[in-house]
């Protein structure tokens, strides 16, 4: 009985650290540090639009999380050195799951935007969907830079 809520109590706690690993990439997201500086603002006419994935985060975190949960589930199994046998061989597949499911959960869909600027370059810039914002080609956008992270909106 004790073991399980020993379990219960760090699967939530993997989940709670696992959510806190999502991080923004929409048009209209600002870290602390980009509010309030002011911003290069360049215009242009959208020329392409092509949907993209955009990888999740891969940090120690989910790692750790699974190696935790594997490595408590694992030592419920047998006793003496099989417990430890199978903590081990837990922590490690944990370990393996818990890094792939953070990766998995914080993968998000993008749009690869290609926009032919006033002054005449081209540039394609990626940024996560917003279930409430469309591009379409040929629309006039803006490009806003803050320390090499641009954004376009329109």
């Amino acid at each position: 009985m004790r073991k399980s809520a020993l379990l219960l109590a760090t699967f939530t706690t993997a989940s709670l650290l696992l959510g806190g690993c999502a991080s923004n990439l929409s048009g209209d997201s600002y870290s602390r540090d980009e509010a309030r500086r002011v911003q290069t603002v360049r215009m242009g006419t959208i020329e392409s639009l092509r949907p993209v994935k955009i990888e999740g985060t891969k940090t120690p975190i989910g790692g750790g999380a699974g190696a935790v949960v594997g490595g408590v589930a694992g030592s419920a199994i047998g006793g003496g050195r099989g417990s430890l046998v199978a903590a081990v061989i837990g922590a490690v597949a944990g370990g393996l799951a818990g890094s792939a499911a953070e990766e998995g959960l914080t993968r998000t869909q993008g749009v690869e935007i290609t926009v032919r600027e006033d002054d005449g370059s081209m540039r394609a810039y990626v940024q996560s969907v917003q279930q409430n914002e469309v591009f379409r080609v040929g629309e006039r956008v803006r490009i806003m830079t803050v320390d090499g992270t641009s954004r376009v909106s329109h």
